[in-house]
């Protein structure tokens, strides 16, 4: 099962974006800035994957996602996502956090399914894959001076209408359609992936030195480990060989 959830339309931080090389003496805080980021991201996503292999492992976690009580997994996150993107300027710091890691949690109980769908080997060599992928992506939405700004509204529309045709679908069941949605999906993501990064490296100039810096690294990386996890999703689908 797919987890698309993206906060990009709710978030309330979101100024205009500056693209440049910032000066000397601003460099040392935004690698910290950007390192914090990526050990959240990255923490984030190994949380999920601990969390989603004991749980499709455990017969619980079997007896738990063969009840309705499946859909309140699912879609817990979502209603994570939302709070989080509403009310970033009313939370303390530590509940951001917290929520954060509540997220990655479900999140992994939620895509425990996929251990039942896919063999591990198409699992781990898609993740290997995406891993990459992101990587790179990643890196040159850091460094490139190129203004990504107008990927944005391009962007965000077509996830909008990735969604529409994903609904569309679970009534048309059309396996080309199908195809055609995770194929379009990984390019989608992967554009976000470079987008989101320069997005972020910005957003330093806004922060830096008030009490939303935290906050700003915390929901940086919940940006980009949903870009992660549904460029992981979609790949999957694509590429993955079922059980």
């Amino acid at each position: 099962m797919q987890n698309q959830y993206d906060p990009r339309t709710t978030s309330r931080i979101d100024p205009a974006i500056s693209v440049g090389v910032p000066s000397a003496t601003r460099d040392a805080g935004l690698r910290s800035y950007m390192l914090s980021v990526y050990n959240y991201m990255a923490s984030g996503v190994l949380l999920t994957g601990i969390v989603a292999m004991l749980f499709a492992n455990s017969a619980f976690g079997q007896q738990i996602m063969a009840t309705p009580l499946r859909w309140l997994i699912v879609l817990s996150p979502l209603a994570i996502v939302f709070a989080m993107s509403f009310g970033v300027n009313r939370m303390k710091t530590s509940t951001i956090q917290t929520l954060f890691w509540a997220f990655a949690v479900l999140m992994g109980m939620s895509m425990s399914t996929i251990f039942a769908v896919y063999t591990d080997t198409s699992i781990a060599q898609t993740f290997f894959a995406v891993t990459g992928a992101f990587l790179g992506l990643s890196l040159y939405g850091y460094t490139t001076k190129k203004d990504l700004s107008g990927w944005g509204t391009f962007l965000i529309m077509g996830v909008v209408g990735l969604l529409i045709a994903m609904v569309i679908n679970l009534f048309v069941q059309s396996t080309a359609m199908g195809f055609a949605i995770s194929a379009i999906g990984v390019l989608l993501f992967a554009g976000l992936t470079a987008y989101d990064t320069q997005k972020i490296k910005s957003m330093y100039a806004y922060v830096a030195g008030t009490d939303m810096l935290g906050k700003s690294v915390v929901m940086g990386a919940l940006t980009l480990y949903l870009d992660f996890i549904n460029m992981f999703s979609f790949m999957l689908s694509f590429m993955g060989n079922r059980e």
